[in-house]
């Protein structure tokens, strides 16, 4: 498969006070289609910092960053916006739906965003939320959902587009072991099918296991394990 992301020393340093904190200190990553990759690392490793920059949300102090074949490093904010819209998807610890939406809706906003209509996108999104066992909750707002369907809503969501690559920052980390152990395995089961690169932050050695590759970040460094 063809390489999704690469990373060439990505560096960034923060300033605090009159202090400078590097913590990235030169990462070098490849995620190719339908690989998935196990990002692990202490709290304060910079694991949700490296995740922002590879997702376009976070500049870094210096590096490249290359998106399906494209130099993502001198793109001005609107390029950012549109390589995210068209070609990343991302699912967060916390589900982060719109609460006055509903589950098809939410799932669907990525489709609509891109201007497609909705009668298509919400076929789209029916389609993937029915797979993941929420066809009786489509037009449910998300505070009547449980933490376990509003993740499977936010996964949804984040690979109803098709994009090249997903970024995971704990996707399970607010659910309990056994739901968290079903909507991963759903997730590894869209992400494979789909043929998607995937990069996903996770403290469960159980769940980083199960991916096809596990890279630790260590003092501003990636180290493969």
């Amino acid at each position: 498969m063809s390489e999704v992301l690469r990373l060439e020393g990505i560096r960034r340093v923060f300033k605090q006070g009159g202090e400078k904190i590097e913590v990235l200190r030169g990462v070098d990553l490849s995620v190719k289609g339908g690989e998935i990759v196990a990002l692990l690392g202490p709290s304060g490793s910079g694991k949700s910092t490296l995740l922002h920059i590879a997702g376009l949300l976070e500049q870094p102090t210096s590096g490249t960053i290359v998106i399906g074949g494209q130099d993502c490093s001198k793109m001005g904010e609107q390029e950012r916006t549109l390589t995210r819209r068209h070609r990343i998807g991302f699912v967060y610890q916390y589900h982060h739906l719109l609460p006055e939406f509903s589950a098809i809706e939410n799932a669907a906003m990525p489709l609509r965003v891109r201007g497609q209509d909705k009668a298509e996108a919400h076929r789209t999104a029916r389609q993937l939320l029915e797979h993941l066992g929420l066809g009786h909750r489509l037009d449910h707002r998300p505070a009547r959902l449980s933490g376990g369907e509003q993740q499977r809503v936010a996964i949804a969501r984040a690979v109803v587009g098709r994009p090249d690559l997903l970024l995971a920052d704990e996707p399970t980390g607010n659910l309990d072991e056994k739901t968290a152990e079903t909507v991963f395995a759903e997730l590894l089961g869209l992400v494979r099918n789909a043929g998607i690169g995937a990069l996903i932050a996770t403290h469960n050695l159980d769940l980083a296991q199960r991916m096809d590759r596990v890279v630790t970040l260590h003092e501003g460094l990636l180290q493969a394990v």
